[in-house]
């Protein structure tokens, strides 16, 4: 009995090791990019979390200020949380002194761990709405599913919560620099913020903005997802960094604003024609050629459509 659980245990801690291997190897092909003066992105696998990715499909990102480095969106495990310190790393050996996590959707802010393991006492950034719902169970519900999608790629990742609520409005210094936060209420979720940094010219778009890729829609509200973007359409920043695929300009705001307007234009008039949101699909699709080679159309369209219908419905009423 003792030598089956001996070969059991090395067994699996062999299976462990040649996983550990397999995920260094993968994310040393990610290097951080610099998108303007001090602002750094390192731009993840534009896909849904699995296996061969070990869950790393976010845009991690970091600001060098005078006194240390601030992180957006450490990723979704401890290992891609490392990886970004060790990018940080090669830029500067100033401390981390900050994080902001934009919403609650794992893939974003299960790092948090590696940079609270360095730094015990960081102060961690979000939205009220998301503190909360860490609280209530959305943590483990995250933790969970990534745990499944990428077949225990995540494992030995803790649940670390933000610890500081901000909200529309406020101002955080740090290093001397304004860390300028909008929410505008339900948009991509209900705990969405975006982090403008003036001094920068910059915006954390978080998942309110993705490239290449179809938007989810299932926990937020379209409306309140185009309000936000029009909000930062009008600023004068001229850089812009999505929650999913690669940083660029306006451009980027002005083509998820396309996207969503025809998406919700299109379904709306077709409601009123009273067609079922089965029926309006390919009709919808005709609308939305120019989309159709984005990451995950075929599969979420269908379902994009019904959540905009039952927004429409739902306010008919």
């Amino acid at each position: 009995m003792k030598t089956i659980l001996l070969t059991t245990l090395l067994l699996l801690s062999s299976t462990f090791s040649l996983q550990a291997a397999s995920i260094d190897k993968f994310l040393s092909g990610f290097s951080a990019e610099k998108i303007t003066e001090n602002v750094y992105v390192i731009h993840g696998q534009n896909s849904d979390p699995s296996a061969s990715n070990s869950g790393f499909i976010n845009n991690p990102a970091f600001v060098v200020v005078e006194t240390g480095v601030v992180v957006i969106d450490p990723g979704s495990s401890l290992d891609i949380g490392d990886m970004v310190l060790d990018r940080i790393r090669l830029i500067t050996q100033l401390p981390v002194i900050a994080i902001f996590n934009t919403h609650e959707h794992g893939d974003h802010w299960l790092g948090n761990q590696a940079i609270v393991n360095a730094y015990p006492d960081i102060p961690i950034y979000a939205h009220p709405n998301m503190i909360n719902n860490i609280s209530e169970g959305v943590g483990e519900t995250w933790f969970s599913r990534l745990q499944q999608l990428t077949e225990n790629a995540i494992t030995g990742t803790k649940i670390i919560a933000p610890t500081h609520p901000v909200d529309h409005g406020d101002e955080i210094s740090l290093g001397q620099r304004t860390f300028k936060v909008h929410h505008l209420g339900i948009s991509h979720t209900s705990n969405d913020i975006m982090i403008e940094l003036p001094e920068f010219k910059t915006v954390f778009l978080g998942d309110n903005a993705v490239i290449k890729r179809v938007p989810r829609l299932d926990d937020g509200d379209i409306l309140g997802t185009i309000a936000a973007l029009e909000l930062m359409l009008a600023t004068t920043n001229t850089y812009f960094v999505p929650g999913h695929g690669h940083s660029g300009d306006k451009a980027i705001v002005e083509l998820n604003l396309e996207y969503l307007r025809i998406l919700y234009d299109t379904v709306k008039t077709l409601y009123e024609d009273d067609l079922s949101d089965f029926e309006m699909k390919d009709l919808v699709i005709e609308k939305m050629d120019k989309f159709v080679d984005w990451y995950g159309f075929d599969l979420e369209i269908g379902r994009s459509i019904s959540l905009v219908y039952l927004q429409i419905e739902s306010a008919d009423f």
